[in-house]
């Protein structure tokens, strides 16, 4: 399953996740701060700009002097305050006069004029946009530093992460012995999280699947071998029985039985991993008509591009031999084995592999479709594959049949 474009690695979203939170609760305390301070401060302005304006109507009720900055009708005075003073009613307002920010504060001075106090709000003002300035500063710093931990704090996670992974990867390739050790796991004093869980469930699943592994091998090897000592002597007895029919069925079925055994033997060497190379230079596609010649079978070969390549002889001769087997056992003729460079391939024009095979490879002891044999060859080809360092594959055609892929190192 592929992810939506949208998602990123755990880091990425976790960043992601830990910015938006952060201008999240910057933005929020940010406004709350600055709604408080503004308030308070056009609070005290107002209160300065209505003390002024009772200063200036007591004076201009008495007939004195007007105090400084209050004045009758002032061209600057916003229109929605100079209406409220004519309705007979007092309030305040911060507007600009001559491009300064002022507080204004206007009353009623006579039916058809406002009286009206002008404060420098400049300072205010200022104050406002320095408040904001460092909100905005702190913030960035805020999430900033944030961030730094959040991630440093995610990234040790992933890497944890990160290593359980690898370690699973190298199991499913087949290392077994591979672990994740977390060393949380083996101190009992230390609090144990998630991935510690995940990192301990990893490796018991390990352990306990080698040890069954292990215990399949050696079912496989001892049966293998105690069955060689009473075969020998099954098929000493055979060839002492007179000619017949019988005789022949019996002669074939131990024949079977001991190709049976020797399979089994060689699965269970394959499954130690103790087999070694014995390389020699040679020829491709000689070695691939003189494993034809041997197989008794009206085989194809096609030499498309000879090569000489340094492999074990045997083991190869093996892996093409149980392919070309396989193809007249399981499929239909034409079986044609083309080599071309350092690959072969081995196709038959019969019903084609089962979809299991295509998906996970040959199993053992598995067939469908009524097919004869018991999975053995095709394994041991794999098994073989790999001990070479070859890559084996398997497909169905286009046109139909079976096709086996074998691309040497």
């Amino acid at each position: 399953m592929r992810l939506p474009r949208w998602a990123g690695t755990l880091a990425a979203k976790s960043a992601a996740f830990i910015t938006v939170m952060c201008c999240a609760l910057a933005a929020l305390l940010g406004v709350l701060v600055h709604v408080s301070v503004t308030d308070q401060t056009v609070a005290q302005a107002r209160d300065q700009a209505l003390t002024r304006l009772a200063e200036a109507t007591a004076a201009y009720e008495a007939g004195d002097a007007l105090p400084r900055g209050a004045r009758v009708d002032p061209r600057g005075l916003p229109a929605r305050l100079r209406a409220l003073a004519l309705a007979g009613d007092r309030g305040t307002m911060v507007a600009r006069d001559d491009g300064q920010p002022t507080m204004w504060a206007a009353g009623p001075a006579d039916r058809h004029r406002a009286l009206a106090v002008a404060v420098d709000y400049s300072q205010q003002a200022r104050t406002i946009a320095g408040l904001d300035s460092s909100i905005l500063w702190s913030s960035a710093l805020a999430i900033g530093a944030t961030l730094l931990v959040g991630a440093f704090a995610v990234t040790r996670v992933t890497r944890r992460l990160h290593g359980t992974a690898q370690v699973a990867r190298r199991i499913s390739a087949g290392d077994l012995d591979a672990r994740v050790d977390d060393p949380r796991t083996k101190d009992p004093t230390r609090p144990q999280d998630e991935v510690a869980a995940v990192a301990a469930a990893l490796d018991g699943m390990a352990a306990s699947l080698q040890s069954k592994l292990l215990s399949e091998q050696r079912f496989t090897a001892d049966v293998a071998h105690e069955l060689r000592t009473p075969l020998t002597g099954l098929h000493a007895a055979a060839e002492l029985l007179p000619p017949g029919r019988p005789t022949e069925l019996v002669r074939d079925r131990v024949a079977a039985l001991r190709t049976l055994t020797e399979d089994l033997l060689e699965i269970s060497r394959l499954d130690a991993g103790r087999e070694r190379l014995e390389t020699d230079a040679e020829a491709l596609g000689t070695l691939a008509e003189r494993v034809v010649r041997a197989s008794g079978t009206e085989t194809e070969v096609k030499v498309v591009r000879d090569v000489w390549v340094e492999t074990d002889r045997r083991r190869l001769e093996r892996v093409l031999g149980n392919l070309v087997a396989n193809a007249h056992r399981h499929g239909r003729g034409p079986v044609v084995l083309t080599v071309e460079g350092k690959e072969v391939t081995v196709r038959d024009h019969g019903d084609g592999y089962p979809d299991y095979l295509v998906a996970h490879g040959p199993q053992r002891f598995r067939t469908e479709g009524g097919a004869r044999g018991h999975g053995l060859g095709l394994t041991i080809a794999v098994g073989q594959a790999e001990v070479l360092g070859a890559r084996l594959s398997f497909a169905n055609a286009i046109g139909g049949g079976a096709v086996a892929t074998l691309t040497l190192p």
